[in-house]
């Protein structure tokens, strides 16, 4: 006689849970998102010459923004990342990197 499917399930879910969570490990195809701090930020707008409603956005849950090494440090500290610009580095056949701005914004989750 085999064991029911329900006591399956809840060996299978005590399992689950016992395995620790593995890191983030960036795609090699991911550019480089770099956050940068309020200061930097402010100078970065004032060369653009625009406000920072003008700035495509990112969501503080993207993927992407865990390429920058110090942004789980950042969260844990409870720094606010949020209105903060993030840098993204590509590589471009013709300009060598192409660097885009994104303005972080609170995710839907409430992040």
């Amino acid at each position: 006689m085999s064991p029911r499917t329900s006591s399956r399930s809840r060996k299978k879910a005590r399992e689950a849970a016992a395995v620790p969570k593995r890191p983030f490990v960036a795609h090699h195809l991911a550019p480089l998102h770099e956050i940068l701090s309020e200061a930097e930020s402010k100078k970065v707008l004032e060369a653009l010459a625009t406000p920072a409603e003008r700035v495509p956005k990112i969501l503080l849950g993207d993927p992407g923004l865990k390429t920058d090494p110090r942004y789980e440090a950042m969260r844990e500290s409870g720094e606010v990342l949020v209105g903060r610009l993030v840098r993204v580095r590509r590589p471009s056949a013709t300009a060598g990197e192409a660097v885009a701005y994104r303005l972080i914004v609170p995710s839907v989750g409430g992040d």
